[in-house]
């Protein structure tokens, strides 16, 4: 079973029908035992980070997430939850990545909208993937680069696109709404 963690965030409905359109039953949960007991974990979201964190922490959620031994995806701002810091907001994150997520500097304009490369791509998610592939990103804060880097993507700074330590896989981009190389990004994640 497919568990997408549903929280004070949007785009789950979206994510729900990219995984089913590859053949895989769903279920959207905020229920603790369900998301232990999933194959894999979603963890999407568009909304802002301090209100989706106090939401998490006041369903104890935080800890449930931070305890999973299964594959786990963040998306766009289940990515940024998954850091430590996260400027919008002034909030702690989860802290299994130990990036910070900044706003972008205000040298061109903010958010970071559109259809874009990378200048790194490894790891597993990429799978059949290219670096001249194009994603969908729609962010207005980014992840810093570190050890865990396992894509960069550059927009007036350059910055993590995803990120991977251990069983948690994060993406700032969208695939659920990347077309076909975002469809092969879930696929192969679900088949990890």
């Amino acid at each position: 079973m497919i568990a997408i963690l549903k929280y004070n965030a949007g785009n789950v409905q979206s994510v729900e029908n990219a995984i089913q359109r590859l053949g895989y039953d769903t279920i959207v949960t905020d229920d603790a035992e369900v998301l232990k007991s999933a194959d894999k974990v979603l963890f999407p979201g568009v909304g802002e980070a301090s209100s989706a964190m106090a939401y998490l922490v006041g369903r104890g959620l935080d800890k449930v997430i931070r305890d999973l031994t299964q594959p786990v995806l963040g998306i766009c701002l289940g990515m940024q939850l998954l850091c430590k810091f996260s400027e919008e907001g002034n909030a702690e994150g989860l802290g299994i990545f130990d990036n910070e997520v900044k706003l972008f500097p205000s040298d061109d304009i903010v958010p970071h909208m559109g259809w874009n490369d990378f200048s790194k791509l490894e790891g597993a998610l990429f799978k059949g993937i290219k670096v001249t592939d194009d994603f969908y990103f729609v962010h207005s804060y980014y992840a810093t680069l570190n050890e865990s880097t396992v894509a960069i993507n550059n927009y007036i700074v350059p910055f993590s696109a995803a990120l991977q330590k251990g069983n948690f896989y994060a993406v700032q981009f969208h695939p659920e709404k990347s077309g076909r190389v975002g469809e092969l990004l879930l696929k192969n994640f679900l088949e990890l």
